[in-house]
């Protein structure tokens, strides 16, 4: 289960290079930072509209428009063909691949999105994976740290797998859907094609073609006229 090919189709992704044989999935995290490092060409080949701020060290691919009021820190390597919209807070090691829109007020620091993934409203994106066509619906939060920041593990049936990191959000396998103003804790797993419900607070390993689902308990009383 925690290997890169249980959870993403690396041919999906220009930059499979990050995913070591042999280790696990989130290994990736810390390899974005050098690879990028010895591999980012700066250039601006997409539309840049007037009033985003654009670091010396980001690639914007063909294609690509970025809406006025962007901040693009760097480093960071977007694809072809994405929309990058108003108010986008795009941090230091952020990987982009070809057709993403990355949202209004949504946030992005040191993460990988494999082609077609869309974070499209108020989110938060940190120390993670995003599958091919992956979706995050609106006001979704990745959490990245522990509240007492210690080492994070992964969390299954067979027990806790340490994963020497103290920043790690998640894992979101290929086509998965995570509902509005759902939290996902630090150090999750989502398989491919699992859908959570609106709401969701998930931690731990979802096992693939999984759905999540969250009944609201909601109580309906009279209310008395006031004067």
């Amino acid at each position: 289960m925690f290997q890169p090919s249980a959870l993403l189709d690396l041919s999906r992704t220009a930059h499979a290079v990050l995913f070591r044989d042999g280790e696990p999935v989130w290994s990736a995290l810390g390899n974005i930072a050098p690879y990028l490092a010895q591999e980012l060409q700066p250039g601006r080949e997409g539309e840049i509209a007037g009033g985003s701020h654009i670091g010396e060290a980001v690639f914007v691919g063909k294609g690509t428009r970025v809406e006025p009021g962007v901040t693009i820190a760097g480093p960071a390597w977007i694809g072809e063909n994405c929309v990058i919209r108003a108010g986008a807070y795009l941090r230091e090691n952020v990987i982009v691949g070809d057709g993403c829109t990355l949202g209004n007020s949504c946030e992005f620091k040191n993460c990988l999105l494999f082609d077609g993934v869309e974070v499209p409203h108020f989110s938060y994106v940190g120390d993670a994976i995003m599958g091919h066509r992956a979706h995050l619906g609106a006001g979704v939060i990745l959490s990245n740290m522990k509240l007492d920041r210690e080492e994070i593990h992964v969390r299954d049936g067979a027990g806790a797998h340490p994963t020497g990191l103290r920043k790690f959000s998640a894992i979101i396998g290929d086509h998965a859907e995570i509902g509005c103003n759902s939290v996902v804790s630090p150090g999750s797993l989502i398989g491919r094609h699992c859908i959570l419900y609106p709401g969701t607070h998930w931690s731990g390993v979802l096992p693939a073609n999984r759905i999540v689902k969250v009944r609201q308990s909601q109580q309906i009383v009279e209310r008395l006229p006031t004067l």
